[in-house]
C-alpha cells in the first residue's frame, strides 16, 4: 500500500475520501480498518467496555498557517 502526504484541500472533501477507499482491494481496506483499531484502542483501551457511544469532553485543535 502506497501512502502519500498530500496538502491539497481538494482531497480532503468526503467525495474524494469515498474514491480513495473504493480504490483499495478488499485486503487494503481491512488494513486500514484495523489500523483505526488499533489507533482507537491505543487513544481509550476501555471502548468496548461501554454500551453506548458518548461524545468526548474535550475538543480537537485545529492548527492553520497564516
Amino acid at each position: 500500500m502506497d501512502f502519500e502526504v498530500s496538502h491539497d484541500l481538494a482531497e480532503e472533501t468526503i467525495e474524494a475520501k469515498a474514491r480513495w477507499f473504493q480504490s483499495l482491494t478488499m485486503e487494503q481496506r481491512m488494513a486500514v480498518f484495523c489500523s483505526f483499531m488499533d489507533l482507537i484502542f491505543a487513544i481509550n483501551p476501555h471502548i468496548a467496555d461501554s454500551k453506548d457511544a458518548e461524545q468526548l469532553k474535550r475538543g480537537i485543535p485545529i492548527l492553520s498557517r497564516s
